[in-house]
């Protein structure tokens, strides 16, 4: 990667996101495989096969558990997003006008969560979907979560407008939007993985009520370019233009074939 002409380095912070990106996509195919074997050839469904095989359940039980309990403390492996809630890590700028511009669209992301999620949720209770589509879809939420830090963020397009990760209001969300759809899965395994996403999201949301000057890149130094640990706008900025010179080329190619 480069940035304003040198090249940047992956970080460690930056390799554990594609690790993660990695396994959980690894994770997200074998439970499609498995689904797909189910329903193609009727054999068991996929809350059996993991029953079944117990060993499976408590290793990517615990791996989900200890990425969270992880969050609760701070680490130099975590992204400075999720980071900025830990007194350790508030640098006083000598500002006293607290910024936060992504939290008015906070509400409104919730709403479309929940509303979302809820129709699966009501599809689930009328039978249309099974627990085996719950936990897919708790795979691909997985999944796209890493998507959202390495490449693309939708809220952060779409609703948030936050410069990046780092200074993201909703960053600790991501584990109970991960495992939104488990509440309509009836399993301690499942239930267990929901309210300990729940219980990191309320400590998020206290400590940010309760100290929102670590939050705003204007009273927090932590967040200000230089002290990133991530370096994820390189990359990022990078697939833009990327993305943009493709864009032009096939423009240019479709006005060349069309004579204009």
């Amino acid at each position: 990667m480069t940035r304003n002409g040198k090249k940047v380095k992956l970080t460690a912070v930056s390799m554990l996101h594609y690790i993660r990106l990695v396994y959980r996509s690894a994770l997200l195919l074998a439970f499609l495989i498995m689904y797909l074997h189910y329903r193609l050839n009727g054999g068991e469904d996929v809350e059996t096969i993991l029953e079944e095989r117990p060993l499976i359940i408590s290793i990517i039980w615990t791996v989900f558990t200890l990425e969270m309990i992880l969050r609760f403390f701070p680490s130099k492996l975590e992204s400075p997003g999720s980071q900025k809630q830990f007194a350790r890590n508030y640098i006083r700028t000598g500002e006293t006008e607290i910024r936060v511009q992504d939290n008015n669209a906070v509400m409104l992301v919730a709403i479309i969560w929940i509303a979302f999620n809820g129709v699966f949720g009501a599809l689930h209770m009328a039978g249309i979907l099974d627990d085996g589509i719950m936990i897919l879809l708790c795979c691909i939420y997985s999944v796209c979560d890493m998507i959202c830090i390495l490449f693309f963020c939708p809220f952060q397009e779409w609703f948030l407008k936050n410069k990046c990760c780092s200074t993201c209001r909703i960053y600790n969300w991501d584990y109970a939007m991960m495992f939104t759809p488990l509440f309509f899965v009836r399993e301690s395994y499942t239930w267990s993985l929901l309210a300990l996403s729940v219980a990191l999201m309320l400590r998020w949301e206290i400590t940010f009520y309760r100290y929102p000057e670590r939050f705003a890149e204007s009273t927090n130094g932590y967040l200000h370019c230089s002290n990133c640990t991530e370096k994820l706008c390189s990359h990022k900025n990078h697939l833009r233009k990327l993305w943009k010179q493709v864009a032009e080329y096939t423009d240019g190619r479709s006005k060349r074939l069309s004579g204009k």
